[in-house]
């Protein structure tokens, strides 16, 4: 863990801060939401992937989200196109309801590990393929590279992923806009610290490379990022890598870190083209009618 300098905490309570504003604002809670999402068919675990779609998806939430918060854009379209869909919770903390994603990253692999094990065992399925937000993009990589899953993952698809951590630049300036935000959570959030750029986490990740082999890698960015920064931290370098700038696809969408991953409908044809490569139209401006 980074050491707890002054300017380390005005960095992890911003981004606790921007987080939990966009969190809150998006949807009714996960309590509320928890018992509609299995009746279509999302969280079903009784669904079986089809000829069409043979893998069940997982979707994995950024810090601070939920498995039904981020996902209640994300998750009714790929139920729609008919794909087998779950969502977990991982990095809980003691007395922090709702809002996850917030304990040690490799102990939040582990979590994601057991679920996916859950997921195929459910399914029948061989393999599972992950699409996450921000750490959720990032954190399937140490599942991936240390606990055995590339071998159960054929693809991984990345929104707004902090790769290579981030240096939140600038992110505090936004602390005085939410008067007693920052004194909900406190610095003692792993979660947060590991993504910090250069921390002991992401130079173990990233050491001897980005990929693993086997599986396929999407990351799909946008330049209005203003949690992972610069925005290029979450480019893959390897084999079987695609990175996807949101602005190369429509130069029209001004989608920053919260939409990218929760409400934008180009994104999510994009995530669609990336799970099945051999059916994919072209993402545009029009796929927010998709």
């Amino acid at each position: 863990m980074l050491p707890r300098t002054p300017w380390t905490k005005r960095v992890v309570r911003a981004l606790s801060v921007l987080a939990l504003t966009a969190a809150a604002t998006l949807a009714p809670t996960a309590a509320a939401q928890a018992d509609t999402a299995p009746s279509r068919g999302w969280n079903d675990f009784s669904c079986k992937p089809s000829a069409a779609h043979p893998r069940p998806v997982v979707l994995v939430h950024g810090t601070l989200g939920n498995s039904i918060d981020n996902w209640l854009g994300l998750a009714p379209y790929l139920v729609e196109r008919g794909y087998c869909v779950f969502s977990l919770d991982y990095g809980q903390l003691p007395n922090v309801p709702f809002f996850h994603g917030l304990g040690p990253i490799d102990k939040s692999a582990e979590q994601l590990s057991a679920y996916v094990d859950r997921v195929l065992a459910a399914t029948g399925a061989p393999e599972a393929d992950l699409v996450g937000h921000s750490q959720g993009g990032m954190m399937p990589r140490y599942y991936l590279k240390f606990l055995g899953g590339a071998a159960k993952v054929n693809a991984l698809v990345g929104i707004a992923p902090d790769n290579h951590g981030t240096t939140l630049s600038g992110l505090t300036k936004l602390l005085p806009y939410f008067p007693g935000a920052k004194d909900l959570l406190t610095s003692a959030t792993p979660g947060l610290t590991d993504q910090m750029a250069g921390s002991p986490f992401m130079t173990k990740l990233n050491e001897g490379g980005d990929t693993v082999p086997g599986v396929r890698y999407t990351v799909i960015a946008t330049k209005y990022d203003e949690v992972v920064t610069p925005y290029q931290s979450g480019w893959l370098t390897g084999p079987n890598v695609t990175n996807v700038l949101l602005q190369d696809r429509c130069a029209l969408d001004l989608s920053e870190h919260v939409a990218i991953g929760t409400v934008d409908r180009i994104v999510f044809h994009e995530v669609d083209n990336a799970l099945d490569p051999a059916h994919a139209t072209a993402t545009t401006c029009a796929s927010v009618f998709d």
